[in-house]
């Protein structure tokens, strides 16, 4: 790497946020938010995937691949990063998730996404997964700007039974949903979307937060569509296949609805995974190293693309870094509303609106990746990453991959390192951990060439910027289980707020 190239990765480390702007239209759009959860990055067709996904494919390529996004490694985290527009290290959400019995959740200081747009007039829609906490009321979605939600309020439920460790996790507004039971979860989500859609009025703006449970463990789908796989001979990911293919399916049903009810052509979509795909579920994320709840790119670089008219720009791919931060204050800037970057602490999202529509440089030039005793640090500034204190994971190759075939493709040299056989990865606190480690991600996005020992002093710069960072982190906030939720969850025989 040439000097001059060293030198433009300290270029603008505190770049100034982009200034908010009012749409190009007159009318402001619908939003569409699509989640996919714990989606792999190899795992949709506009990255190469042998798992069909031609309704999401269509959007994807007709809008803006996003190639440099970013998520976090794992569900709350990210959730709470799209909501507040800050990183988890300053929400006290950087480590772990919420279980169902954790007395806690994204802090109620913080005016989220969905309250922030209902203040500018727009009917506001949760349907699937919040798992932002929900151990006393005030914290569950419909209490904090959600006109309706739909779903469950934790995570890794059964997609038949919809409960979590025996007991159900479903609801419909604050009410337990208990007439699901052997509904398949993406079916009744389909059904709740369509009867929001159709009576929706058009001439009001809508937000709907699509948040899907596909394709979360347990690894479970409607046996047709694992049936369209057969070539693939790993039982797991045969399966997960069909979860993947189940949830295009939802995509195109959810754009007929939205073309039949007359809002489709006044509709931004965005559809991001909320962290990298996990090999022992059936989700990868080759050729990126590493796997969901790592630093490493495959567990925090993320699947992602937006679609609409409203965009100046159409079928490229954006290379500018972005960060799942950025929604926030995008969204309401696009919506036009206004909120406080300062309180109660800075937003650290940006306005990528011109980045994302016309191409222009992205206002930002960094990513926390996140900074967490078990996960390790990460940070990106500009082309190079740096990663401290993290576990040794390696890459993972779908089982079907016809290795030869694949790296012709996708230019992709092969290696003895590269690894395909077990798939049940498992990460502890005892697992091998690298202590510093460099990449350019330009030049080498796949993390194999570590240049921590040929250029110290970029090392050091970014050693100095991740103080900065540690700086300015607050304690976690994660609580131990309370015995009290699961007396109450036996009492109704549903998850749900314990305490006053």
């Amino acid at each position: 790497m040439e000097i001059h190239s060293v030198l433009l990765v300290f270029v603008a480390l505190f770049p100034n946020a982009a200034s908010s702007h009012d749409p190009k239209t007159s009318k402001r759009p619908h939003i569409l938010f699509i989640v996919a959860d714990d989606l792999g990055w190899s795992d949709v067709g506009f990255h190469g995937s042998v798992i069909k996904t031609p309704n999401i494919d269509k959007l994807a390529k007709e809008g803006v691949i996003l190639d440099n996004y970013y998520v976090q490694p794992l569900c709350t985290p990210t959730r709470s990063a799209l909501m507040t527009g800050r990183y988890p290290i300053h929400t006290g959400l950087q480590h772990d998730v919420i279980h169902p019995d954790n007395p806690f959740g994204l802090p109620l200081e913080y005016s989220i996404l969905p309250q922030e747009l209902k203040k500018v007039g727009y009917a506001t829609h949760l349907v699937g997964k919040w798992h932002l906490g929900f151990y006393k009321w005030p914290y569950v979605p419909t209490r904090r700007g959600f006109d309706s939600s739909f779903g469950f309020w934790d995570g890794s439920e059964d997609h038949y039974t919809h409960s979590v460790l025996g007991f159900l996790d479903f609801r419909d507004g604050e009410q337990p949903a208990r007439n699901w039971t052997g509904t398949y979860a993406t079916y009744a989500y389909m059904e709740r979307m369509e009867t929001i859609v159709k009576s929706h009025d058009p001439a009001q703006p809508l937000f709907l937060y699509m948040a899907f449970q596909n394709v979360h463990d347990p690894v479970q789908a409607p046996q047709q569509y694992i049936d369209k796989y057969k070539f693939i001979k790993n039982d797991v990911r045969r399966t997960y296949a069909g979860m993947v293919d189940i949830l295009d399916e939802a995509v195109g049903n959810i754009t007929e609805a939205f073309k039949t009810a007359g809002l489709w052509d006044d509709t931004l979509v965005i559809f991001s995974t909320d962290n990298g795909g996990l090999p022992s579920s059936g989700g990868f994320n080759w050729p990126l190293r590493g796997t969901k709840h790592t630093v490493w790119e495959g567990g925090a670089r993320g699947a992602a693309f937006v679609y609409g008219k409203l965009l100046q720009q159409k079928s490229v791919k954006n290379r500018e870094l972005l960060h799942v931060t950025d929604w926030y204050p995008t969204l309401i800037n696009l919506a036009g509303g206004s909120f406080d970057r300062k309180y109660p602490k800075p937003v650290d999202g940006y306005d990528i609106w011109e980045t994302i529509s016309s191409g222009k440089p992205s206002p930002r030039n960094e990513v926390v990746i996140n900074i967490d005793t078990s996960q390790g640090a990460a940070l990106r500034v500009g082309q190079m990453k740096l990663l401290l204190n993290v576990p040794n994971v390696t890459w993972f190759k779908p089982p079907e991959l016809d290795a030869r075939l694949y790296q012709q493709n996708n230019g992709v040299q092969s290696s003895k390192e590269d690894f395909s056989g077990n798939l049940f990865l498992e990460l502890d606190q005892n697992s091998e951990r690298i202590e510093v480690a460099l990449y350019n991600l330009t030049a080498d996005p796949y993390e194999r060439n570590d240049l921590s020992n040929k250029y110290p002093d970029v090392v050091s710069k970014l050693k100095e910027r991740m103080q900065y960072y540690i700086n300015s982190t607050v304690p976690p906030i994660n609580k131990p289980s309370d015995p009290q939720a699961r007396k109450a969850a036996e009492k109704t025989g549903c998850w749900g707020p314990w305490q006053d």
